[in-house]
């Protein structure tokens, strides 16, 4: 993806560019499994989360499957963009 939210991205720390990578290729995961997938540390996919979550890049959304966690995936701006 070459789009606004890639660029976005490019100023953060190496973690928080992973689980953005993580959330582009796998679509929508709960925490565990960016955990999982990425091979970080939980503290660390958190404080990523919150700074992909900061600048617009990434949303949250209620998992339905267990209220307790939540999906994370790439915020669609481009789709946005061109309609």
């Amino acid at each position: 993806m070459t789009g606004p939210n890639r660029e976005q991205v490019t100023d953060l720390p190496p973690s928080a560019k992973l689980v953005f990578t993580v959330l582009e290729r796998e679509q929508k995961l709960t925490q565990k499994d960016i955990v999982e997938e990425s091979r970080l540390s939980p503290r660390t996919v958190r404080y990523a989360l919150k700074r992909l979550e900061s600048i617009g890049v990434v949303e949250e959304e209620i998992y339905f499957a267990d209220a307790r966690q939540r999906l994370y995936h790439v915020t669609e701006t481009e789709s946005i963009a061109s309609e």
